[in-house]
């Protein structure tokens, strides 16, 4: 009989905390929780705790790394967004546990770094977004070197149909409404902008060692298919399945394939795909954060990662218009620009960094 993996998630309460659980629940021979953290939410952490009574629980963010290295623990789920999640995701590393994760920020800003820890994409680094467990999937058992060049998909979000001269006064409540998956109010937001699928190509070049310029975003309203992959030859494979985010966790925590609680794949409904360019005029900040990592300034990165968090919360309030998301990503890339000491920098400087450009940004807030 197999020993069930200790399982420790960060962001329980989260909507990939809480899909994550379903998966616990569909297994609970291959799975056992042994930790859950939340940021703010306290009753739903309770009842958690009632839910999983022997498991460690702790309630916001300073409690991420004692629980990312809690002894018990063989496998982190590092579900909370944000660069604030990043210190528990080297920790739990640096502690040698198996990381699997589910938050872009953190390598966005440091993927020298988890990389450097990690290998990249494997049993120790398991990429949860739907876009990189398909890329994972359809590179098993096959060479890196003969992969020509590999495409991440994308819905284009909830205004993808929006006349762009009606972008400006676009509501909160209309960008959390995504066409077809249940996500967090960050991703939301920032697949609404197309940040997320900028963020996901920088993912993938640390997840998987690849150029920027052999990595491409495909338009795909259906999200049905979720990677491509063209080999040296010509042959090209792809990911498929309902856009559900419980496959993709399943595989990051189990490592296997067995039967999970997402929808089946129906192949004789009556459907069709679409493919096609992204409108670069209708996504500007897709363009200011690919710019940003063909520049390979690593703090510009930082900066971008901080001013995206500090501009979707101003957003959401409703202090800008959506349109002023994209100014706010390239104010941050300068403002990170060329703020480190060596090529590459380490984890206090990432944070360091991270921090000067939410503080500046805070200052054009106020005496804007």
């Amino acid at each position: 009989m197999t020993t069930p993996i200790r399982l420790a998630i960060l962001g329980a309460t989260g909507s990939i905390g809480r899909q994550a659980l379903d998966v616990v629940r569909a297994h609970p021979d291959r799975l056992r929780v042994v930790a859950l953290g939340a940021n703010r939410n306290i009753d739903q952490l309770r009842d958690l705790a009632l839910e999983f009574p022997t498991a460690r629980t702790a309630l916001g963010p300073s409690a991420l790394v004692a629980l990312a290295t809690d002894p018990d623990a063989e496998l982190v789920l590092v579900a909370t967004p944000g660069v604030a999640a990043l210190r528990a995701t080297v920790a739990a590393l640096e502690d040698g546990k198996r990381v699997a994760l589910a938050n872009k920020e953190v390598l966005v800003a440091a993927g020298h770094l988890v990389r450097r820890l990690s290998g990249g994409a494997g049993d120790r680094l398991r990429p949860v977004d739907s876009e990189h467990s398909g890329l994972w999937q359809c590179m098993a058992g096959e060479k890196i070197a003969q992969v020509r060049r590999v495409a991440l998909t994308a819905s284009g979000g909830a205004f993808r149909d929006v006349p762009i001269e009606a972008l400006a006064g676009v509501t909160p409540e209309h960008a959390l409404r995504h066409p077809t998956w249940r996500m967090g109010p960050k991703v939301t937001i920032d697949s609404a902008t197309l940040v997320n699928k900028a963020y996901e190509v920088v993912e993938t070049h640390w997840l998987y060692g690849l150029p920027y310029d052999r990595i491409d975003v495909v338009y795909h309203p259906e999200s049905l298919v979720h990677a491509l992959v063209e080999y040296v030859d010509g042959s090209v494979k792809a990911q498929l399945a309902e856009p559900d985010m419980r496959l993709p966790i399943q595989y990051a925590l189990l490592w296997d394939r067995v039967p999970s609680p997402a929808p089946r794949f129906d192949w004789t409904a009556d459907r069709s795909l679409h493919f096609g360019a992204i409108d670069l005029a209708r996504y500007p900040c897709f363009s200011v954060v690919l710019e940003t990592a063909h520049s390979g300034d690593l703090g510009a990165m930082i900066g971008i990662s901080a001013a995206d968090e500090i501009a979707v919360e101003r957003f959401l309030r409703g202090d800008i218009p959506f349109t002023d998301i994209a100014p706010t990503l390239r104010r941050g890339a300068e403002l990170g620009k060329n703020k480190h000491a060596g090529p590459e920098p380490d984890l206090e400087e990432i944070l360091a960094i991270d921090a000067a450009v939410r503080a500046a940004l805070d200052k054009t807030a106020v005496f804007a």
